[in-house]
């Protein structure tokens, strides 16, 4: 696999990320985080229906930055942001108050969401080598 006649696209050096880019990620990050909070209230309100609103929520979030910046690094960001977001969330404040309780859609909001996050960055638009649409090396 070439690129361009500089080598295989492993063996290129590291480069830093531009500032759009790291902006880009750190707005998916706080995007996810909002969606986690979101989501956490709309799936205890209304049980079947804002529990697969959540979901829908989420992946559409983890998918559609991996779309928008056209590589796996824009769905890692969100759902990473979503997870920090919801272990924080989970955690009980001295009063003895927190968010999630101790039922079966709770469980499925945050195991299903961690699900759709690697499904999502396992899926998402990895980045190609530039070329034709032939097959390489030939």
């Amino acid at each position: 696999m070439s690129n361009g006649g500089q080598g295989p696209l492993l063996a290129q050096p590291l480069q830093r990320p531009s500032a759009g880019r790291v902006a880009a990620y750190a707005g998916l990050f706080l995007l996810g985080a909002v969606a986690a909070l979101a989501g956490a209230l709309v799936q205890a309100a209304w049980f079947p229906g804002g529990l697969l609103l959540a979901l829908a929520g989420a992946a559409g979030l983890f998918l559609g930055g991996a779309y928008a910046t056209g590589g796996r690094g824009g769905a890692v960001a969100p759902a990473a942001g979503w997870i920090v977001a919801v272990i924080l969330l989970t955690t009980s404040r001295p009063e003895g108050d927190f968010l999630f309780g101790a039922g079966g859609g709770s469980y499925l909001f945050l195991l299903g969401g961690m699900a759709l996050a690697v499904i999502c960055a396992t899926l998402g638009a990895g980045r190609q080598p530039r070329g034709g649409s032939a097959r390489l090396g030939k």
